[in-house]
């Protein structure tokens, strides 16, 4: 498995609330994204991941998000090796303390 770039929960919540414009992607289930999620994140279930390649930026950096940072760990390492800008924020939605949202609340 290869070795891939990793984001904290509290450095990705104190960069989204410095207004940075960051590429966050959460790969958890629906069910669970509709407890909460990062707002300006976008839901793409770990699983759809293969079929969304061409929606994906090779060359931009995107941050991967599940509930603990295993399932985002595992999507890092398929897309890393298919050439992809990637960063796991370890310790997932768990460990996130900044605002979240439904799913269903974001436009």
């Amino acid at each position: 498995m290869s070795e891939f770039k990793e984001i904290s929960p509290e450095e990705v919540q104190k960069r989204v609330e410095n207004g940075e414009k960051l590429e966050l992607i959460d790969v958890r289930e629906d069910e669970e994204v509709e407890a909460g999620m990062i707002p300006q994140a976008k839901h793409i279930r770990m699983n759809d991941i293969p079929e969304h390649l061409d929606a994906l930026d090779k060359e931009k950096e995107t941050i991967y998000i599940c509930r603990s940072g295993g399932r985002s760990g595992n999507v890092c390492a398929y897309l890393q090796d298919k050439g992809y800008n990637v960063v796991n924020m370890t310790g997932g939605m768990l460990d996130y303390k900044g605002e979240t949202k439904p799913k269903s609340q974001l436009a």
